[in-house]
């Protein structure tokens, strides 16, 4: 029994330590929803099943402490639960960023973004006007675009240097106007529109201002940007999150093993008898 016991602690501390990247995963989120980002809503459900499976991890360390089965059938229980939501929040997190990337663009090292390459719910909901509004918003707070200026040996870098950046999503959906449009370099969040940007088709050009106050923050480019941040986000906390419910199975199956073995054992089971086993008379002895 005592063996027992210290199995599922142990398995107990395991989880409680599992516990802790995912709601690493999930304070990561909420930093760049503060910073980069800028989506709120979705930190939310990985803190929540963070704090749930430390909260468990400690309920059931307890009742291995203190031989309460009671307790233990509850442990096994809630985390049945929390790894069905892990798993169905792995399986939602890789819908909802399933398409979408950016652009490769001939002669420069960043990419484009175009909104008509996303899909589905999470494209929906940020191109909503209401939700860009505050979307838009943060991104501007943030002072995102304001950050990409360099300083080049006390000059400001040149157009080709410029070209030759790796800028995340965000810079270069909110940043800069879509290469396409044609616009003619001043620094890297002034640029001078010429004739060709209004032949194109692409309604971002036109949206495109040189007001620091609004650059390309009203564009489908920028709205792409996001999702593509996002996407990059979740992929890379997905990754984790996988590891973390293989080994979170792997020790729910050894604590309903070790469980059952208690149950047994409380019983006055020898490892192995059944219950019939045990109810069966014995040979009588002459």
């Amino acid at each position: 029994m005592r063996s027992s016991n210290h199995l599922i602690g142990m398995l107990n501390f395991l989880t409680f330590l599992l516990s802790i990247p995912i709601l690493g995963g999930g304070i990561w989120l909420s930093t760049r929803a503060n910073n980069t980002d800028c989506m709120s809503f979705l930190q939310w459900p990985l803190i929540v099943i963070g704090v749930a499976i430390m909260v468990v991890s400690l309920a059931g360390f307890a009742g291995a402490c203190y031989r309460n089965t009671f307790v233990m059938y509850l442990y096994l229980w809630a985390m049945f639960v929390i790894i069905a939501l892990l798993i169905g929040f792995v399986i939602f997190a890789y819908v909802v960023t399933d398409k979408g990337s950016g652009r490769p663009v001939l002669n420069r090292e960043y990419e484009d973004y175009y909104l008509p390459d996303y899909s589905g719910w999470l494209k929906d909901r940020v191109a909503s006007d209401s939700y860009w509004r505050k979307i838009s918003s943060c991104i501007r707070d943030s002072n995102a675009c304001a950050k990409t200026g360099r300083v080049v040996g006390g000059f400001p870098e040149s157009a080709d240097m410029y070209y030759q950046r790796k800028l995340n999503p965000i810079e270069s959906g909110c940043c800069k106007p879509p290469t396409e449009c044609g616009y003619v370099y001043v620094n890297e969040t002034t640029w001078n529109p010429v004739n060709s940007a209004l032949a194109t088709n692409n309604r971002d050009c036109m949206r495109w201002s040189n007001d620091q106050e609004q650059l390309c923050y009203g564009c489908n480019s920028c709205k792409a940007g996001v999702l593509a941040s996002l996407r990059k986000s979740w992929r890379k906390v997905s990754i984790i999150n996988i590891v973390v419910l293989i080994l979170l199975v792997i020790a729910y199956v050894v604590a309903c093993a070790a469980f059952r073995n208690n149950k047994r054992m409380d019983n006055d089971e020898p490892y192995g008898e059944t219950r019939m086993e045990k109810s069966r008379p014995s040979w009588i002895q002459f």
